[in-house]
């Protein structure tokens, strides 16, 4: 099997998300009075990396709308 970039490890995406996972858990604490925040940056690196993904999938030439939604399941 072929390793491409997209295998490649983000460990900068990973401290984002834990970010965004930290300030909504202290939003529920009642001490980050706008952490509900974390929720939009978690879903806004979300839609980063599927449209990279896709981006690559397309330009690859191996895009498949049934492949994708059966990766969203």
């Amino acid at each position: 099997m072929l390793l491409v970039e997209k295998d490649k490890y983000r460990k900068d995406i990973d401290g984002l998300r834990a970010i965004a996972v930290l300030a909504v858990l202290v939003f529920h604490l009642g001490f980050l009075p706008n952490g509900f925040l974390g929720v939009d940056v978690f879903f806004l690196i979300s839609g980063y990396l599927i449209t990279d993904i896709l981006y690559k999938e397309v330009n690859e030439g191996r895009y498949s709308v049934v492949n994708f939604y059966i990766r969203r399941i």
